[in-house]
């Protein structure tokens, strides 16, 4: 209830604009794009309290040292070791598999810069549980958020890239100079 009421007050006076499609009414694996700047995590967690959706999500590492460790827990986070990076799928997949119900949300675009493609565990992830994706956004242009559609994917990677690239052709993140372009590097 807490989270709901600090949404709707974010929502209240940001500048921001919530457009979003129904909230997914299973466990997804969430996609956070175009990651652009850690005001990306705020708007993330905005769009989930107010819509009421559980979530995890996956963060370096060092995000979670020291004091910050409690705090990005509760708030959802799973560390991501970079050494390892694979190791966080399997674990993913053994939570959903337990039974855990909850949004992943997964920004596979990076670390906001110095990449040239998207990272893939978000596609594994979602096939090897059997969750579907959903498109959550962040567009500068018209300083809207929120989330797009929610589909399964078919396992063609071209063809489902196909379609994440369509919805995010038009949109910009807070730092467009920081956009990655929403491609595999199993897409060849």
């Amino acid at each position: 209830m807490l989270r709901r009421v600090i949404a709707g007050v974010f929502w209240t006076f940001s500048r921001w604009t919530l457009r979003s499609e129904p909230a997914p009414q299973r466990p997804t694996v969430l996609i956070g794009a175009p990651h652009t700047s850690n005001w990306d995590f705020v708007l993330m967690l905005a769009i989930a309290w107010r819509l009421g959706i559980e979530v995890r999500w996956l963060g370096k590492k060092s995000l979670f040292d020291g004091w910050r460790r409690p705090v990005m827990r509760a708030l959802g986070g799973i560390p991501v070791d970079r050494a390892d990076p694979g190791r966080v799928v399997d674990d993913v997949v053994g939570m959903v598999r337990k039974g855990e119900v909850f949004g992943l949300v997964v920004t596979p675009d990076g670390t906001r810069r110095g990449h040239s493609h998207w990272k893939s565990g978000f596609y594994r992830i979602a096939r090897e549980t059997g969750m579907p994706v959903t498109l959550g956004y962040v567009d500068r242009t018209t300083q809207t958020t929120g989330l797009g559609p929610t589909f399964e994917l078919s396992g063609d990677i071209p063809a489902d890239m196909d379609r994440i690239r369509a919805f995010y052709a038009d949109k910009a993140g807070l730092r467009p100079e920081h956009r990655v372009e929403p491609r595999l590097r199993e897409e060849g």
